[in-house]
């Protein structure tokens, strides 16, 4: 993966693709307020945000797939996972 790192300043944008535009709003200290522009068919979120999503996504494969075993097992039709 390659890191582009560029230097905004505010009511200066960037563009991804076509469809995603990422405006600096303002600048305040250390904190930057950003806008994102983007089709409603693509999520947007926080990077906090997405990795607990992504953690209860994998914990919810991980029940799925502890409960498929556990079926299959009292069907005798394969054993169950370590």
């Amino acid at each position: 993966m390659a890191v582009l790192v560029l230097t905004r300043k505010s009511n200066q944008s960037i563009m991804i693709g076509d469809d995603i535009e990422v405006s600096v709003l303002a600048i305040m200290g250390e904190k930057v307020r950003i806008g994102i522009q983007a089709p409603r068919n693509i999520p947007v979120f926080r990077k906090e945000v997405y990795l607990e999503i992504q953690q209860e996504r994998a914990a919810q494969l991980s029940d799925s797939a502890r409960e498929v075993d556990a079926a299959l097992s009292r069907l005798g039709g394969a054993s169950p996972a370590p």
